[in-house]
């Protein structure tokens, strides 16, 4: 089965939950969503860095 992914947008932002060096969940949208969602998943995995930065960076745009 094929998946249809949209590139992420230049204003995109990328959150990632981590489990040590592992990243157990990863979610790409528009800031106010991925805001929400950092949000979230720092109060559901409170002992977990959660990490949030731009969706698409300058190696992605060349």
């Amino acid at each position: 089965m094929k998946t249809h992914v949209e590139m992420p947008l230049p204003t995109d932002r990328r959150v990632r939950v981590w489990f040590g060096e592992h990243v157990i969940a990863d979610y790409t949208a528009e800031p106010a969503k991925a805001i929400r969602y950092q949000a979230a998943m720092t109060r559901r995995f409170y002992s977990l860095r959660v990490t949030i930065e731009p969706a698409v960076t300058d190696a992605d745009l060349s």
